[in-house]
């Protein structure tokens, strides 16, 4: 996979990951890789995303999303590929 390649994914983030700082901490991570997206809580208490940009940093992003921030919990993480947004920059949501 060269760097030119770019990707984009929707991410379904469960465990202990609402009130533990989960959305701000993608967000600063999101920001740091460059990526273009959008993060939000969902009513069932999971945490989901959209992360697009270069291939390379859209998997170290969700590498990361197995481990989240501090006092998180991740049980589990679903991708699902998805459409780039048409937004640039990454945003919390919802």
């Amino acid at each position: 996979m060269s760097n030119a390649e770019t990707k984009a994914v929707r991410v379904f983030i469960s465990g202990r990951v609402q009130g533990v700082g989960f959305r701000y901490w993608t967000l600063r991570a999101a920001e740091e890789r460059g990526l273009n997206g959008w993060v939000r809580n969902l009513r069932d208490g999971r945490v989901e995303a959209l992360f697009s940009g270069p291939a390379d940093m859209v998997d170290d992003m969700l590498a990361d999303c197995h481990e989240g921030p501090r006092f998180s919990a991740v049980r589990g993480v679903e991708v699902e590929d998805a459409e780039a947004p048409e937004a640039s920059g990454f945003r919390t949501v919802g």
